[in-house]
């Protein structure tokens, strides 16, 4: 999610590496350590241009990547709407400011998406993305050590991996979703309900303060996988239309980590 969720919109930014005059998205705080396959991207890329030079945009190749990885896992597939152009700068500010992190609040994050033009529902339904993936200790410690709203158990378990000193097992990882992690299902949502939620921001959707503004929502998901499949379908195709590149914006890159 966080690989389309990015700077102005949906353009490949994030692809870009560091260079004299910008730092880019990879390091900036909810991305560094946890965006990872870019080397798929590549293989991808490099395969596309063989056959069609500088006609298939990074930033599509990322929407269709998206779509055909929740598939795999055995989630829904959408239509993805293609003619997408790629960014030529990158800004690890504007990653850090607009990108909602792991202690994020429910507030905060209605916030940021709403910024985004998506609503509550798009942001409940594309959260249900972390039914697969792992975190870092680092990102989840507050919530093991701190937080009240969270099954005894599992913070027990969590905290044998993952110390209360900082910089020891700061890169340990964890499921994000510790009942199926590597199917992408609804049984995100029944850990919710269960105060399993391994990110502070996680578990800030159902009873972390905000008046239980999605709740609701979060029950209803966690009961009808269907329902759930089909708003974050949805929610995917809204949030991968944010203000692309299009026409003579931008261009086609060669390779996905450098400007042309």
């Amino acid at each position: 999610m966080h690989l389309l969720y990015v700077r102005q919109g949906c353009d490949a930014s994030v692809l870009l590496d560091d260079t004299a005059s910008f730092t880019g998205e990879k390091g900036a705080g909810p991305n560094a350590g946890s965006l990872r396959g870019f080397d798929v991207i590549d293989n991808i890329k490099m395969l596309l241009e063989l056959l069609c030079p500088q006609t298939v945009s990074c930033a599509d190749i990322l929407a269709v990547a998206a779509r055909d990885s929740v598939a795999q896992l055995g989630g829904p597939s959408w239509a993805v709407p293609l003619g997408r152009r790629d960014a030529t700068t990158a800004s690890a500010s504007l990653a850090n400011s607009d990108l909602p992190g792991p202690t994020s609040s429910l507030n905060g994050l209605l916030n940021a998406f709403s910024n985004k033009g998506l609503s509550s529902t798009d942001m409940v339904a594309l959260s249900g993305a972390h039914t697969v993936g792992r975190a870092q200790c680092k990102n989840c410690r507050a919530r093991i050590y701190n937080d009240t709203d969270i099954d005894a158990s599992f913070a027990a378990s969590l905290r044998a991996s993952c110390p209360a000193q900082a910089g020891a097992g700061d890169g340990a990882l964890e499921p994000l979703d510790g009942s199926t992690p590597d199917a992408f299902d609804n049984a995100y949502f029944g850990n919710l309900l269960s105060q399993r939620g391994l990110l502070h921001s996680d578990q800030a959707l159902f009873g972390g303060g905000g008046g239980g503004a999605t709740d609701g929502l979060v029950s209803a998901y966690a009961s009808n996988a269907g329902q759930w499949g089909a708003d974050f379908a949805a929610a995917m195709v809204k949030m991968g239309s944010i203000s692309p590149l299009t026409g003579t914006d931008g261009e086609i890159r060669v390779n996905c980590r450098r400007v042309n």
